[in-house]
């Protein structure tokens, strides 16, 4: 298990690596165009108001530049695409695939937060008589690789001293591991915001949740190199943030509303799962905690070949 996933890691760092260069930005270049990542799973309220209001493209507009969007739902699509150039800010990427994309030696850095919801990821199953980590032994169980639902597998497994080589692990999308867990082709689901809830209304049993196992850190993330070359762009991107934040402060029931229509899900939904949230974008002692807490399960399950110091994937 180890050696394939640092493989298949490691070549996808090589592809991205292959393509720097290619638009990361430097002191002498100016930007006519920025693009951010689109992910709107499992509630990513900021996301979604950002674009429904279009907060980003007005505080770039005066600068003649232009804002795009790349819809890459992969974090290890999400840190190649940071590498190559092709997106210049990864607005919402978990802090797994920061840390896998740092360990294997490519310039990232975590500008600011996004949001914390431990209990948001969730586990589910078909089969009422799973209750322990015991019962996970030799079972299928599909979820999306290197992600907090692969974090939150391995620290539940490991509570009874097990590992994920004691189960028949599956790397799958979300959706795609919701609709095998729907057709009975596997035992349980590693599933997270409307996904989860909609299992949980169509009364599958909870496992277990994040909460207490995982701390489910997500970060915006830019390079280092496009940090120092476009200091302008970086602080109104902080204040474009601010915007986004003070919108949903001061307007919560139509922000919840917009979640529900662009998610396809009641309000009453929306409103119960965004409770599980915390959209702070401050950095907190807690936060760097928690991302030194993932480096270290990275390291000790075989995501990641040495152990990492967190404290770099910060700026001074």
């Amino acid at each position: 298990m180890k050696k394939r996933f640092i493989a298949m890691a490691t070549a996808a760092l090589m592809a991205a690596t292959a393509l720097t260069g290619c638009g990361g930005g430097s002191a002498e270049e100016s930007l006519d165009k920025l693009t951010f990542t689109y992910v709107t799973a499992p509630l990513n309220v900021p996301t979604i108001i950002e674009k429904e209001k279009g907060i980003f493209a007005s505080t770039f507009e005066d600068m003649g530049i232009s804002v795009e969007y790349a819809e890459l739902t992969s974090g290890a699509d999400q840190t190649q695409a940071l590498a190559s150039g092709d997106v210049q800010v990864l607005y919402a990427v978990g802090a797994t695939s920061v840390i896998l994309s740092a360990a294997n030696d490519a310039d990232i850095k975590v500008l600011n937060m996004y949001s914390r919801s431990p209990k948001a990821f969730c586990m589910y199953t078909q089969d009422e008589s799973i209750t322990s980590p015991e019962d996970l032994r030799g079972k299928t169980i599909a979820g999306p690789a290197g992600t907090n639902l692969h974090e939150l597998l391995v620290s539940y497994l490991a509570t009874a001293d097990m590992t994920i080589d004691d189960v028949d692990y599956v790397n799958m999308s979300i959706p795609e591991a919701k609709a095998a867990l729907d057709g009975g082709s596997l035992d349980i689901a590693l599933l997270a915001g409307a996904t989860a809830y909609q299992a949980k209304q169509q009364g599958y049993h909870l496992v277990a949740d994040g909460e207490g196992l995982i701390n489910a850190i997500i970060a915006v993330a830019v390079t280092n190199e496009f940090y120092n070359a476009h200091p302008e762009i970086i602080e109104k991107l902080k204040t474009a943030q601010d915007e986004i934040a003070a919108f949903i402060s001061e307007n919560e029931a139509e922000a919840l509303q917009t979640v529900a229509a662009e998610l396809d899900l009641d309000a009453a939904a929306v409103a119960e799962m965004y409770a599980y949230y915390d959209f702070s974008t401050e950095i907190t002692e807690a936060d760097k905690a928690g991302f030194q807490s993932t480096a270290d399960f990275m390291f000790k399950s075989g995501m990641i070949e040495n152990e990492l110091d967190v404290s770099t994937l910060f700026f001074e």
